[in-house]
Formats: structure tokens, sequence, C-alpha cells
């Protein structure tokens, strides 16, 4: 089955799979699996090449609709007639989890699928008894995008994350999955935890500096005891099982004592044997 991707958590998804070797086209965003890296490149994810993908002749076009504007790529896969899919957009850990089913049924992976979403699965409940040792939850802040400030709220996989690694989000209060506010009010709410993932932008291109210097910063506790931390956006903003790998991570920070470790070179699906 040749197989194309147009965005990076579907590229996740099908790496998790095992049919890395199936992918003949990725979009520009796609960083995993490492295998990808020689795919031609179909351009970026709200603005995929259709003539390049058109030439690829694939079988299946996973597609998405995860962020306003992909509805076009959609049109023109379409008026194209190439075939495609678009996997479900999931705001829960566990409707990531049934992404992975969703394109395991697409691409005749049922059971493989099944034996990864029972080990997903399986490490969100150890992760809840963990959290249940968690005398004192810490309250966290999740930065995804800085100019306006966009955070997680109730609806959001990133807030179950909190829960589950032993915290609590200081935006959990509003019920949606994405909350768009403004600095005072998240100076008001002076979380214990300051986690920034911008969506999007590696983490060697977000600079802490730019996060100390808005107005009154030091007034939040976070800052005042150096609980400010960069993160992976692919660790954390993707829908796909690498916030799996996330999860390990914020555990590690919010509850050493905890939690278990966190090793950036393994990932707790894939090497877990």
């Amino acid at each position: 089955m040749r197989l194309i991707s147009i965005c990076p958590s579907n590229t996740e998804l099908v790496g998790y799979l095992g049919l890395t070797p199936s992918l003949v086209g990725v979009d520009d965003y796609s960083d995993w699996p490492e295998d990808i890296h020689q795919l031609p490149r179909l351009g970026p994810d709200l603005d995929i090449d259709i003539d390049k993908v058109e030439a690829l002749q694939p079988d299946l076009v996973l597609a998405s609709l995860s962020v306003p504007g992909m509805e076009k790529n959609i049109e023109r896969l379409e008026k194209r007639n190439i075939p495609y899919c678009i996997v479900p957009n999931p705001n829960t850990l566990t409707e990531v989890g049934e992404s992975l089913l969703f394109v395991g049924n697409a691409t005749n992976t049922k059971d493989k699928a099944k034996e990864l979403y029972d080990q997903y699965i399986h490490l969100l409940e150890q992760y809840r008894s963990l959290s249940e040792q968690v005398d004192n939850p810490k309250t966290v802040y999740f930065e995804w995008w800085a100019k306006p400030i966009f955070t997680p709220g109730a609806t959001n996989w990133l807030t179950e994350m909190c829960e589950l690694a032993g915290g609590r989000n200081i935006f959990q209060d509003i019920h949606k999955s994405s909350v768009q506010t403004d600095w005072e009010e998240v100076k008001s709410r002076n979380p214990d935890v300051f986690c920034v993932a911008w969506v999007g932008v590696e983490t060697k291109r977000v600079n802490p500096k730019v996060i100390l210097k808005r107005p009154g910063v030091h007034e939040i506790k976070a800052i005042q005891i150096n609980e400010l931390y960069i993160l992976e956006e692919s660790l954390f903003c993707r829908p796909s099982l690498k916030l799996a790998q996330g999860l390990v991570k914020l555990g590690s920070i919010l509850h050493p004592h905890i939690y278990p470790s966190y090793d950036q070179k393994k990932d707790p699906l894939l090497d877990n044997k």
C-alpha cells in the first residue's frame, strides 16, 4: 500500500504501526520516524502541493482537519479523485488512542494497532495510579502560543496529562479545548510550574529570555522557584502516541520522587520490552 501523510501526527501514527516503509511522501513538518527524512516533501500541512501528491499515485492519503485551514487539502484531494481518509481530530488521550485504531483499520494493521492501543491505555492507567500517591498536585500553566496567548482548557489532552502526572492545569475551569487568554490572567492564576510548548516551534527556537522579559513575570511562583520548562511541542502538542513520551517527561518534572525518570532516547511504547 502506497501511503501519504499530510500532517505530522498522522505520520507518527503510521510510524508506530511499523508502516513507514509504505510511505511515499509526507508534509514539510513531519519529523518522526527518522526513516522519513529521505521522502518527498509535499508542502506545509495547511497548503499541500496536490500535483506532487497526485504524481506519487498513492493508494491512500491520511488527511486531517486538526487545524483550521486544512479543509482546502480535502477539497483538492476530492477534485482529483485521490483516495483519502480523514483521521479523527481527538481532544482526549483516549481519543488519541482511537485515532491509532482508525489508522490501523484504514491500513489493514488492526492487530498491531490494537496491541499498541492496549499498551498505551495500560500506561495511562499506570500513571493514574501514580497520581493517586500525590498529596499536593502542582498547578501547571501550559502555553502553546504566545501572541495571542493560547493555553489548553478542560477538554484537552494536556489537562489530562497534567492530572496523570500529578498536576492541575490552571485553566481547567474553562470548558474548552483551547483557551485564548492574556498575560495578566496567567499571572493572576500564579502557577507552580510554567511549561512552554509552542505549536510548530522547535525548542531550539524558543528563547526563555522572551518569557522572562514579560512584565511582572517574577511575581509568578514558577519563575521564582526556577520551574520554567521549554518543552518539545512534538511530545505535547500533536495528537499521536508521542504524547505517552510527553506524559513520562511531565511526571518526572512534577514529582520525580514518585514517577519514573525520563529518558529522551526511550519511547515507553516502543522500548518497553
